[in-house]
């Protein structure tokens, strides 16, 4: 089959979604670009099902460069054979590949090496062969003993024909397919204590459970425990069954040499072919745990950056501190910064009445409408001291607690220093989390998404499939809201597709010395925006308010035309989104079949014409609930069980979701207790940013622990 008939077949798309979705990546097409703009050619598909079908084709394309270098290498060696070249091309995996490459590939200086050298494979050749007739084993050996070559007596021209067949028996593809899918299907994945003392990995010190039923978070677990010393980890395989694989397929029961050869097969499978398939099944459970944990990092930090921006308010930031103080900034509902100082809510500093004067000085100076409160340390003794200063006012502003994870990374980063130079590293923090709240997109875009804290055991990752996984979701993100060319920060720029952060840097350049950009059209005159990036980026950077409303839009100007004549057929002068709220029907009476044909457009291309005329620029983040903002506070103590609250959603893992409830601790809804039904994973139902009506099922002072349910009968 060929790469796109696997393809085709693996994802259950037709032949022709799989060609044109190639063609495209391999034209250098960006995969926002194509979802959003070449729907015709791949039949509509979803964002993440193109991005999955991509990962695949880079996959299967590794696979053949691997194909290739084994093929070449056997050609080099002198050692292709038809049935060689045949087995090779119907190989899957890469493993398969390297079963079958494994008897040719050049070897390390082993003991079946070391035989061979003393003379003994044709020893092998005859026990091996277990001839019905054949002579006793140890009247064969005699003829092999030979002093000078290092054989001294029979019992070691015998170990050394076992340590020939042995390897032979090791480097058999089939034996190890066979042993692979047994240990696949009954294997058993045992750990245990390393050490007497306690730590977070006692819940493993007498774990054993199927390789086949492995959750993905105890995989990472038992691995970093295993690294940290508290662990001692091994795979089990039943041994019965395997040495009778081994035996079945190379022992002639009844034979003179078969006792030799059953000893030479086991020897093999303990020795060499049960540790290769032990660090394989182990390895190939790290694998598919860490792609399970970042694809949940993924999801959470799609989720995250998809939250609706709080817009129109004024923010007043709060970055609170216990020996310091807390940092505060306010900041307009255009995100510059209007004042900012520092504030003593705790009672050790003796300036809790004169901060809260201050701070009710600025929610009235500046007309602060949200409040937004960092969850790091003393973010509890803060939440307390705002809701107390704001107890009297008759209009209160709402705050809600805002994740810092990452702000000081950007504080002390140079783009920081370079938006925010008058400003102390501490007080970019504050501004920082009020932007968050004011658009987290724009925001958060500014950081590593790795240090956001919205995954778990990322540091255990390996870097660059979590970067490619997490810069990907960030560049759908961007490009499903769409950029604001004459506002967007560089960072944000460059996740638009096909900018890149040298471009972003030119359009920002270009912005400063020429002013704001009055059309897309004027994007072309931007140093090295040549027209492939044009083609790529046009569609998501918007420019509003100029002189053609489709530029603020998210319609790609190579579809200006057809949007214009569309409006000319529907019998609309022009575009005036207030005047078009029956397009839709319209569109649908002309027919839409026949519009396609008149406007020379897909029915997709059309429908998403439709959907921009109608709300121009729409924001798909309003559709979403909006962020809670509180004006009160609870404690650990107020909580009871029973208690329904209302709370958003953190993070979401594994083994459940954390909600905050307002109590500055967050608490755990854990899978059980999240439907009635069995969830395969907590994403299911939950995702980051979520707003949830939950009810309290324990308060654990102690540890300082919450759980929480879905579930009101609980």
């Amino acid at each position: 089959m060929t790469v796109t008939q696997i393809l085709a077949a693996e994802f259950a798309v037709a032949p022709w979604q799989a060609e044109n979705l190639t063609a495209l990546l391999d034209e250098g097409a960006s995969l926002p670009f194509i979802a959003r703009y070449r729907k015709e050619k791949h039949g509509s598909l979803d964002d993440q099902t193109l991005r999955k079908i991509a990962d695949r084709l880079a996959a299967l394309r590794a696979l053949d460069k691997r194909r290739g270098e084994v093929l070449s290498s056997l050609e080099t060696l002198g050692l292709l054979t038809d049935a060689l070249k045949t087995a090779v091309a119907a190989a899957a995996t890469q493993s398969e590949i390297e079963d079958i490459y494994r008897p040719f590939r050049p070897k390390r200086r082993t003991r079946a090496g070391m035989a061979r050298e003393k003379g003994l494979e044709g020893l092998a050749d005859l026990l091996q062969a277990q001839a019905k007739d054949a002579p006793a084993p140890e009247t064969l050996a005699a003829a092999y003993v030979d002093a000078e070559k290092g054989v001294a007596d029979c019992g070691e021209a015998l170990a050394g024909a076992r340590d020939i067949i042995a390897e032979r028996v090791s480097d058999d593809p089939e034996l190890r397919r066979r042993l692979r899918a047994l240990l696949q299907r009954r294997g058993r994945l045992i750990s245990a204590a390393a050490t007497e003392e306690d730590s977070v990995y006692r819940l493993y010190y007498a774990f054993d459970q199927p390789l086949a039923r492995l959750a993905s978070h105890r995989v990472l677990a038992i691995n970093r425990g295993e690294t940290e010393g508290f662990l001692k980890v091994k795979v089990i395989c039943p041994e019965s069954e395997a040495l009778a694989l081994c035996e079945g397929l190379y022992v002639k029961a009844g034979r003179p040499a078969a006792g030799q050869v059953a000893e030479a097969a086991r020897d093999a499978y303990g020795r060499l072919i049960f540790p290769s398939l032990e660090r394989e099944a182990r390895q190939e459970a790290t694998e598919k745990a860490t792609a399970a944990a970042i694809g949940v990092f993924g999801d959470n930090l799609r989720q995250l950056l998809m939250q609706p921006p709080v817009k129109g308010r004024t923010v007043l930031a709060l970055d609170p501190g216990v020996r310091t103080g807390c940092k505060a900034a306010v900041v307009d509902a255009a995100s510059r910064v209007l004042d900012f100082g520092v504030l003593y809510p705790l009672p050790q500093h003796g300036k809790v009445r004169g901060s809260q004067r201050q701070m009710l000085g600025w929610i009235k100076k500046y007309g602060v409408n949200a409040i937004a409160i960092g969850n790091g340390t003393a973010s509890r003794e803060t939440e307390r001291f705002v809701a107390e200063a704001i107890a009297d006012l008759e209009e209160k502003p709402g705050y809600t607690v805002v994740n810092e994870a990452g702000a000081s990374v950007y504080s002390a980063s140079e783009l920081a220093a370079a938006e925010l130079p008058d400003l102390d590293v501490t007080i970019r923090g504050a501004v920082s989390l009020a932007r968050r709240l004011q658009d987290p997109l724009a925001e958060l875009v500014k950081i590593d998404p790795k240090a956001i804290g919205v995954g778990q055991y990322q540091h255990d990752m390996p870097e660059k499939a979590l970067d490619e996984r997490l810069g990907g979701v960030v560049e759908y993100c961007v490009n499903a809201v769409g950029v604001d060319v004459n506002t967007a920060s560089p960072a944000l720029l460059a996740r638009v597709a096909g900018v890149g952060p040298a471009l972003a840097r030119s359009i920002a350049l270009f912005r400063e010395e020429n002013g704001p950009f009055s059309d897309r059209t004027s994007l072309k005159k931007v140093k090295k925006l040549g027209p492939k990036a044009f083609e790529q980026c046009a569609g998501f950077l918007r420019v509003p308010g100029g002189e053609n409303p489709l530029d603020a839009s998210a319609v790609h100007p190579e579809s200006y035309a057809a949007a214009k004549k569309l409006l000319k057929l529907l019998g609309y002068g022009s575009f005036a989104p207030e005047r078009l709220a029956d397009l839709r029907e319209r569109a649908e009476a002309y027919p839409l079949a026949k519009l396609c044909d008149e406007l020379e457009i897909g029915a997709p291309t059309l429908r998403d014409i439709i959907g921009e005329l109608l709300r121009p620029g729409r924001d798909p983040r309003e559709d979403l609930p909006p962020a809670v903002l509180r004006t009160d506070v609870l404690s650990l103590d107020d909580l009871r069980p029973g208690m329904e609250l209302s709370g958003t959603v953190r993070n979401v893992v594994d083994f459940g979701a954390f909600v905050d409830i307002g109590v500055h601790r967050d608490g755990l809804i854990h899978i059980s207790r999240m439907a009635r039904r069995r969830l395969e994973h907590p994403s299911q139902l939950l995702g980051v940013g979520d707003v949830v009506t939950v009810y309290v099922v324990e308060v654990d002072k102690a540890k300082n622990r919450i759980s929480l349910s879905l579930l009101k009968d609980d």
